[in-house]
């Protein structure tokens, strides 16, 4: 944290040629009041100390006995120590604390509430604000509408998307979608008259932060690009856990503001059947690993009897291999726990999903295109002087065993190859359960996480392999990646499990005539 911030300040310096001081009250004017933790700093940088040498100077980083020293740029021939420029005042706790973690971030008055929210969502992966507690809310981040389908109610327990109509929604919208009432030319409600037979259905995501879309702002940390619009949305992503899961491939919904476009499996079955509107629940964090049977437990939204099938995809597709660990292939899931891991999950659902859902296992991405497609580029931090190369930042995030996967973000190449053969075995283990399991309330299938077809669609748009990576942790897909694998995921259902979709709903353009008409969207 501290050589992140650092780095800025000296780059914003150099970028606006000024002082440090004049620096960092520049990004601390760019950033939302309660979240300039870092304005707690008051110090001097000499121009010849790169930012590894100022956090070691100030304590904030450090060499334990035995370790290695762990640095992102190159070590400087001069070393200066750093001289604090009001020794009297300075509290040196609120500063070490701005770098220590989550948990030290909150010691912040301003923050300590919003923490709080914070937290509880992470422990529970349910919405904060849910006054009903039907786990569905009308208010967008803190796990809220930007990760399930929008509560209409919220004052109702009985009304939230994805439940089959009461009484065919004659007199109020029970499921969320926009559609209830009576036609007054005939006396037939538009639910019973749109959705009657239409084979509603919604999408359920069981993920990582791949799946939730983990994604830092490349203009956060790049000077060229720096104002105070980079920031406009630090407050949503902060509460959103650096997550955007509204663009994300499978419940993506809204006009992605972070690049490239949306497009995701949610608004196709939305597109294909009006009846969807809303039917969607993003249950991904970042970090988890196949053993996800107590996020879904606490997490899952279905009533076996009153709500409509659901299509659940189950992807995680990196994290069973990648940790921080030195040793990181004795922390890799083995297929044996992988079996016992997902079946137990797949029990589970089956014992609550309504009877017609469909469930698809993703396999785990083949991660050696992270290093073979980045490690000589620049990264964000390194653009402005050329010195920080997507190696570099590897190197220093596995000295800290903190990287988000030591077996492919590595100049190794036998570690990321077995690190792969891994993630192989595991994905056969997946496409073994679809193969050999049955279930009661859903049919299962497999399919490969779509890397390789998704950068040749993107070649063959002229785009270039990198750019399918997030450009600030060099691990994530990127919002393209994540739309383009939308399409190819449609086109392999389509084309082999028809059933999975659903039929086209014939009444789809008068729906939207009839809304458009009242003035609803």
């Amino acid at each position: 944290g501290c050589v992140l911030v650092v780095s800025v300040i000296e780059q914003l310096a150099q970028w606006h040629n000024s002082t440090v001081k004049a620096a960092m009250e520049r990004l601390c004017d760019y950033i939302p009041g309660k979240y300039q933790i870092m304005c707690h700093m008051s110090f001097c940088i000499d121009r010849e100390m790169n930012a590894d040498v100022v956090c070691h100077s100030l304590r904030l980083c450090k060499q334990d006995p035995g370790q290695p020293l762990c640095h992102l740029y190159s070590p400087p021939k001069l070393h200066h120590l750093c001289e604090l420029m009001h020794p009297s005042t300075f509290v040196f706790l609120p500063l070490q604390k701005s770098f220590m973690g989550f948990s030290s971030v909150c010691a912040f008055p301003l923050l300590a509430n919003l923490c709080e929210k914070i937290k509880y969502v992470l422990r529970n992966k349910l919405p904060f604000e849910d006054f009903d507690g039907d786990k569905f809310s009308t208010f967008p981040t803190l796990r809220g509408y930007h990760w399930r389908g929008r509560d209409c109610d919220d004052k109702n327990t009985t009304v939230y998307p994805g439940r089959s109509p009461d009484n065919w929604d004659a007199k109020s919208d029970s499921n969320c979608n926009g559609i209830w009432g009576v036609d007054p030319k005939d006396g037939i409600p538009y639910e019973e008259k749109f959705c009657k037979g239409a084979d509603s259905k919604g999408v359920v995501l069981l993920g990582d932060s791949a799946g939730a879309h983990f994604h830092i702002p490349p203009e956060w940390m790049t000077v060229t690009q720096m104002s105070a619009k980079s920031f406009a949305n630090l407050p949503m992503a902060f509460s959103d856990e650096f997550d955007w899961p509204q663009f994300s491939e499978i419940t993506g919904f809204l006009n992605s503001t972070i690049g490239g476009w949306t497009d995701s499996l949610y608004l196709r079955l939305r597109k294909r059947n009006r009846c969807n509107h809303r039917d969607l629940q993003n249950i991904s964090q970042n970090g988890i690993r196949g053993k996800l049977i107590q996020e879904i437990r606490s997490s899952l939204a279905r009533n076996q009897l009153l709500d409509n099938p659901a299509i659940v995809i189950y992807a995680t597709i990196g994290n069973d291999v990648c940790n921080g660990e030195r040793d990181t292939l004795a922390h890799m899931t083995t297929p044996k726990e992988m079996l016992s891991n997902v079946v137990q999950a797949l029990r589970y659902l089956d014992s609550h999903l309504p009877n017609g859902s469909h469930v698809i296992l993703t396999g785990l991405v083949d991660g050696r295109f992270l290093w073979d497609n980045l490690h000589d580029r620049y990264h964000p931090l390194g653009q402005l002087n050329k010195d920080v190369t997507y190696s570099q930042l590897y190197s220093f995030l596995n000295c800290l065993q903190v990287s988000p996967c030591s077996g492919w973000l590595t100049p190794n190449e036998t570690l990321r190859n077995l690190t792969s053969e891994r993630a192989l075995q595991l994905s056969n283990v997946l496409k073994e359960i679809a193969r050999s399991e049955k279930f009661a309330n859903f049919d299962i299938f497999y399919m490969d996480f779509p890397l390789r077809q998704t950068a040749e669609e993107w070649r063959k748009m002229g785009g270039e392999p990198w750019q399918l990576i997030e450009p600030v942790d060099g691990f994530h897909p990127s919002q393209i990646a994540a739309a383009l694998g939308t399409g190819i995921t449609w086109q392999k259902a389509l084309h082999e499990w028809p059933q999975v979709l659903g039929k086209e709903n014939p009444f789809n353009d008068q729906i939207e005539a009839i809304f458009k008409d009242q003035g609803g969207h």
